[in-house]
């Protein structure tokens, strides 16, 4: 859900930009019997004339400092079913090696479209933190991917004087202004743990009239 939407996104990024121009999107290569996998976008630079293969991809990670590993093994997912290190190495031995197939090369030709001479990768990473961690010792690109924290359910300290919401998922790339339900702290409670019974660790938004928050509630 979350990769369509930010497609449809990306998409009208690319269709009103003065500097490129949008070849292909969505491209499916087909086998002999199944799908080989699909093109995200390929598109001109009307700057360069260069023809780019873009991959797309627009990702929840909690940073877990008790992994002892590189960077990209401790962005995990909310539920610990993926990691940053695994979606790139799907780009780099699955995703980008799909351009140079022969049968990609015939859909190109049949389509009348040029073959891309370099690969990107756009990776959109929305990154929550442990909350006594000090983001000012993450690497600046890393900084950059911060929106908020982590907790376990120990450490939600109630607050009767907040408001609190708990988006669905087809909801986390939305304005928070556009979240219509919300919750006192029994309320939101109550939610939190049916979806942690579930081993389900929910987005939970925090609203006071003078900040906003949003955090995880992780069921590991």
């Amino acid at each position: 859900m979350l990769g369509i939407q930010a497609e449809a996104c990306f998409e009208a990024y690319l269709k009103q930009s003065n500097n490129i121009e949008l070849l292909a999107s969505n491209l499916q290569i087909q086998g002999a019997k199944e799908t080989l996998g699909e093109l995200d976008y390929i598109i001109r630079n009307l700057k360069t004339s260069e023809v780019v293969h873009i991959e797309l991809a627009c990702k929840f990670y909690l940073y877990d400092k008790a992994i002892d590993d590189a960077i990209e093994q401790k962005c995990i997912g909310p539920n610990r079913k993926d990691s940053l290190y695994d979606k790139l190495e799907k780009v780099k031995l699955k995703q980008f090696p799909l351009l140079h197939y022969p049968e990609t090369i015939q859909k190109l030709t049949t389509l009348g479209l040029p073959k891309p001479t370099s690969q990107k990768l756009c990776l959109k990473t929305f990154l929550f933190v442990p909350k006594d961690i000090n983001a000012e010792t993450f690497p600046k690109y890393v900084q950059d991917c911060i929106v908020g924290h982590y907790l376990k359910p120990k450490d939600l300290e109630k607050d009767e004087t907040a408001r609190y919401a708990i988006p669905t998922k087809k909801e986390w790339l939305l304005p928070v202004e556009k979240v219509t339900a919300w919750y006192s702290f029994t309320e939101i409670k109550q939610l939190i743990d049916e979806q942690l019974k579930v081993k389900k660790s929910p987005l939970i938004y925090k609203k006071t009239p003078h900040k906003m928050e949003r955090f995880f509630i992780v069921w590991w």
